[in-house]
């Protein structure tokens, strides 16, 4: 394990990397994100600190998601192969149970269910990342999100 210090825009990964890296936040925010074929960014989970960020695939198989710090960060950062029995299983459990409740939600929930589940995922983030980011980490547009934030707050 090392730790390092990563410029806010840095990007650690890149689709198409070979990399077996995990990457635990210390400070700062991380994403973990897609570009589809239109060149649209889809983003797939932020890492605020506490949390591990790494993409799923195999050390032999190329990445998937591109991660990079949202703010100056600090991480410690793991190899894939030798790195898991130093990660707290409680991490993996948590980042495991977003990623199921967030695709369950993707699936059947309204707009304002999903940006409850965001606020309640992610209480300390909302203020700081772009609206566009969390509109794309909720599958809709930065309009939508306006009149699910409004409607969240009347609700309120």
């Amino acid at each position: 394990m090392k730790t390092i210090a990563i410029p806010k825009g840095s990007r650690l990964q890149n689709k198409g990397d070979i990399n077996s890296k995990v990457y635990m936040v210390d400070s700062g925010l991380l994403r973990a994100y897609s570009i589809d074929e239109k060149g649209k960014e889809h983003i797939f989970l932020f890492a605020p600190e506490g949390w591990i960020v790494a993409d799923n695939v195999d050390s032999e198989t190329p990445c998937e998601l591109y991660i990079d710090a949202l703010e100056d960060a600090t991480v410690s950062v793991f190899s894939k192969d030798t790195g898991q029995d130093r990660l707290d299983s409680n991490q993996i459990l948590r980042r495991l149970g977003v990623l199921q409740k967030r695709v369950i939600m993707l699936m059947s929930a309204t707009a304002l269910e999903r940006y409850q589940h965001f606020v309640e995922t992610y209480p300390k983030i909302t203020q700081r990342v772009p609206q566009r980011m969390i509109a794309s980490y909720l599958g809709i547009t930065p309009e939508a999100l306006s009149k699910v934030k409004s409607e969240w707050v009347s609700n309120r």
